[in-house]
């Protein structure tokens, strides 16, 4: 009622109509989302938050490229304040489409930009992790760890890592940070499912 009184009253304002298209989108009426989305794009076509969050829409949807063409605009904008998120959205949209040649050269454009976004540091370790490339996922892990505060994601990943390289005391050592570090954290609960589940 808030956000169609809000478009009641300003009726071409984009941040409105992106808002509604998120509104949609939570219940269920991915037709009303789009249309919504699209209408905030006609009276916004330079807000890159309006081109972000249509382009989280497109992604969840499995409309790949459109979703990337829209973060890459949102990411290329001068005025979006954090394009190192866009290009990690990107390669989680990517990732999604089993697509990881293009998602990993994403990840590394945020962090490129943004070294200390960790979201992005973690989403390279877990895709090298994924595909096999264990070395590689250590590495990418190590990188940030070595310079950066880690985060329960990361750690948890550097257990698993660890563990599936043969590294246990590397893995005691991330176990150990993350439960003293973050001991209410859902990955520190999550340290006793590895635990009964090793090979996870």
């Amino acid at each position: 009622e808030k956000l169609e009184r809000a478009q009641h009253e300003s009726p071409h304002d984009p941040k409105v109509h992106s808002a509604l298209g998120l509104l949609y989108e939570r219940l269920g009426d991915p037709k009303r989302a789009d249309d919504e989305y699209r209408t905030a794009l006609r009276y916004g076509p330079k807000d890159p938050d309006v081109a972000n969050n249509y382009a989280v829409f497109l992604c969840k949807s499995a409309r790949t490229e459109e979703g990337v063409r829209y973060f890459l605009e949102a990411a290329r904008n001068p005025l979006y304040r954090t394009p190192e998120a866009a290009y990690t959205n990107i390669a989680v949209c990517l990732r999604a489409a089993h697509r990881d040649d293009e998602a990993k050269q994403s990840l590394q454009s945020a962090l490129a930009i943004k070294p200390n976004f960790a979201e992005a540091a973690y989403q390279l370790a877990d895709l090298e992790f994924e595909r096999g490339r264990l070395n590689d996922a250590r590495t990418a892990l190590t990188h940030y760890i070595d310079s950066f505060d880690a985060t329960p994601d990361l750690l948890l990943l550097g257990v698993r890592i660890a563990r599936a390289m043969g590294d246990r005391v590397a893995a005691e050592h991330y176990a150990r940070s993350l439960r003293m570090d973050f001991p209410t954290s859902e990955q520190a609960r999550a340290l006793s499912d590895l635990n009964h589940n090793p090979g996870s």
